[in-house]
């Protein structure tokens, strides 16, 4: 088991570049399929296809220091290994990838794909996870290391971090960073000039996709099980004896365990009424080495160097009714585009119609559509989308899509000044007033959502528009 030390942030402030604010819209119909209001925030992760290990990042469990060279001098930061507890037991070791933004100790982490991180758009990513491949902790024989780096007398615990973590840097910052450490450079040398590229490995647990609609009377999915486990435990609806809802395999059994590639399905009675459900899979593995790490504030990104044997969890949500649009709602992060993807798909018998960013969209029954949500960088969001009789889809996070490096080639403000306090409004848009509606065809009145924003505050406006 890791051992525990206190954190030592990394200094400095991330420079934050404006942006203009999205003006999103929610996605709403005449007959959209409803949840209570906890039924609503139990699928925020699934909408978000979140899965995998979450984990609260603690201290730096060896470390040294390293030099970081830029236009306003040198400064001296802390490079080493974290340590993260994960939720429900397990430990992981991650080093980070963005040198000037600090690591805020007892911030919550997600296992997150490459693309939702900086590493996504980074050429380099494969080459970072050769070397922590390749490097300490994996390869805990330090004299082997040594030996193999041309590091003479040997490496500490401590040297192999901060030149691992140095190595590390230098590919995800594209940054001047050196280890203060003759011997710990030695290592960064040899990690950056021997790393060669892997591809990104897989999640230890996800669910695809994690959210689905239909009608009562169906098995609504299939939802296929990703993981690198042996097996995993299905925990059905908490409201499945009451509604009936049961998860099946495509045989129609009951299912409580699966692996690998299985298909469930929630089978829906044919008299249930307009609602949503909520199934999670668990399971014990290892997080695979090179797996990304985002937290929900802005605390340094982390990718994976090394894990005990953990738990990790996905869910999945479903949505039903027997007439209308039946919507089910997903988000992903896209770092290539700055953007939040939000895919909506459409299982009922009428149009599904939203506006965003005064661009109306229509998804036809049957459909699928993906909308690509530009958002400002480093900033957090939290908007919920409300439909009819209580449904509501909530969507939340940051956006942390580039390194501090990044950011400072576009920006004159000097290192250490912090990024100021912004609130990026819309301007009134004649367009996006509320639509009229018959008796049939509910009203759904626009709403303003306030995002909570860390060092600022930026708002996005949802308005819901109905089919006339």
């Amino acid at each position: 088991m890791f051992s525990s030390l206190a954190a030592l942030p990394l200094p400095g402030r991330r420079a934050v570049r404006l942006a203009t604010a999205a003006l999103v819209s929610a996605f709403a119909a005449a007959g959209v399929v409803t949840g209570a209001g906890p039924a609503a925030a139990a699928q925020e992760a699934a909408a978000q296809g979140q899965g995998g290990a979450t984990a609260t990042i603690g201290g730096l469990k060896a470390h040294g220091v390293a030099v970081v060279h830029g236009a306003d001098g040198a400064q001296e930061v802390p490079a080493g290994l974290f340590e993260m507890s994960v939720e429900g037991g397990g430990m992981l070791q991650t080093y980070g990838v963005d040198v000037q933004n600090p690591t805020q100790k007892d911030a919550k982490y997600h296992e997150t794909p490459w693309s939702g991180t900086s590493l996504g758009p980074n050429k380099d990513a494969g080459r970072i996870r050769w070397i922590l491949q390749n490097s300490y902790p994996q390869v805990n024989d330090l004299a082997a290391l040594a030996k193999k780096a041309g590091v003479r007398g040997g490496l500490t615990e401590q040297e192999a971090a901060a030149g691992t973590q140095v190595a590390v840097w230098r590919y995800s910052d594209d940054t001047d960073v050196e280890a203060l450490d003759p011997q710990a450079e030695r290592l960064a040398d040899y990690l950056e000039k021997t790393a060669r590229v892997l591809a990104e490995p897989a999640a230890s647990l996800s669910l695809d996709p994690p959210v689905v609609s239909g009608r009562p009377g169906e098995r609504l999915g299939p939802v296929t099980v990703r993981t690198n486990a042996g097996g995993a435990t299905v925990t059905p609806p908490v409201d499945a004896t009451a509604g009936g809802v049961r998860i099946v395999d495509k045989q129609g059994e009951p299912v409580t365990s699966v692996t690998n590639g299985s298909q469930i399905f929630f089978d829906v009675p044919e008299d249930a009424a307009a609602g949503t459900a909520e199934l999670t899979v668990q399971a014990s593995t290892t997080v695979p080495v090179g797996r990304a790490f985002a937290s929900e504030s802005r605390s340094q990104a982390q990718i994976l160097a090394g894990s005990s044997e953990s738990t990790v969890a996905a869910t999945a949500t479903a949505s039903w009714a027997d007439q209308g649009a039946i919507p089910a709602l997903s988000a992903t992060k896209n770092c290539a585009e700055g953007a939040l993807d939000i895919t909506a798909v459409n299982k009922g018998d009428e149009p599904f119609t939203f506006e965003l960013l005064d661009t109306e969209y229509t998804i036809a029954a049957g459909g699928t559509r993906t909308v690509t949500v530009p958002l400002p960088e480093d900033r957090a969001y939290d908007f919920t989308i409300r439909g009819p009789a209580g449904f509501e889809q909530r969507f939340k996070g940051v956006l942390d899509c580039r390194t501090q490096s990044a950011a400072l080639s576009d920006t004159t403000r000097p290192l250490g000044e912090p990024a100021p306090a912004t609130v990026i409004t819309p301007a009134p848009n004649p367009n996006l007033a509320e639509t009229g509606s018959s008796g049939a065809t509910p009203l759904i009145g626009g709403t303003a959502i306030g995002l909570v924003v860390i060092g600022g505050a930026v708002l996005l406006f949802v308005r819901r528009k109905s089919e006339q």
